[in-house]
């Protein structure tokens, strides 16, 4: 018997969209067949995204949004919807980080890392969450048939790791904000789910595993490997399918074992 997981006629938004995970999301959410909007500060980088995936034949979308400012949040939000239709899928993927020991954290490194990673994924999935809201209740047009927003926390949110402090404390927020999202919308039929992705190998983080200090990282992990984005595709296109309707408030580490 076959089995398919069809996202065809949903739409998704995904933030940080223009590189990384946020880049490989937005591919894979396409060729299960969602329209996707394709959102960050970079658009020239979306761009370039934008024109691969209609290469493949999907359809994509560009906005520009910085999460650290209501404005853009709410702005690009409503054009989502204007441009494309009404967002079933969020996946909530903007983030940054910094290395450093936690008596070296200044006041700018902080709110650096949690207006990006707390704050603004927080008023992202508000802004999403709200309409979402409206077209359950029918005060919306649109048909609604379920939605499903996917926070991208980390592994660093379960498990704390030296000189990446804050960035632990900020992913520990997410999931949290996802079991609150999840306890208040679910009976909405809205499912808030996180994923918390181990260590992957990515453009922004390419170099280090060549280095001494990667390598040796690298045999700390339980099979002695990092992942590929694409590792993730199966789990994020099950959490935003159909099929995951009785998953919410799922925290689901994707990290090859090393939080165990």
């Amino acid at each position: 018997m076959a089995y398919s997981l069809d996202l065809s006629g949903r739409v998704a938004l995904v933030t940080g969209a223009s590189s990384g995970l946020g880049a490989q999301f937005s591919r894979t959410l396409s060729r299960a067949g969602a329209a996707v909007v394709l959102a960050s500060r970079r658009l020239d980088k979306l761009k370039d995204l934008r024109a691969r995936i209609e290469a493949e034949g999907g359809t994509a979308h560009v906005l520009a949004l910085d999460v650290t400012d209501h404005l853009s949040i709410k702005a690009c939000v409503a054009h989502a919807e204007t441009e494309v239709g009404p967002v079933d899928i969020l996946v909530n993927n903007s983030g940054v980080s910094t290395t450093q020991r936690l008596q070296d954290v200044t006041g700018a490194d902080y709110d650096f890392m949690f207006d990006t990673n707390v704050k603004g994924a927080f008023f992202v999935a508000q802004e999403v969450g709200k309409r979402m809201l409206a077209r359950s209740k029918g005060a919306s047009p649109g048909t609604f048939v379920g939605a499903r927003i996917i926070n991208i926390a980390s592994m660093a949110g379960l498990r704390v790791l030296p000189q990446i402090g804050v960035y632990c404390m900020s992913k520990a927020a997410v999931i949290q904000m996802t079991k609150a999202m999840a306890l208040e919308w679910g009976k909405f039929g809205i499912n808030v789910n996180a994923i918390c992705p181990g260590y992957i190998d990515t453009e922004i983080n390419h170099h280090h595993w060549d280095t001494e200090q990667g390598k040796k990282l690298v045999q700390m992990l339980p099979r002695r490997r990092v992942g590929k984005p694409e590792d993730l595709d199966g789990l994020l296109v099950l959490l935003a399918s159909g099929q995951s309707h009785f998953v919410n408030g799922a925290v689901i580490a994707a990290d090859d074992g090393f939080g165990v």
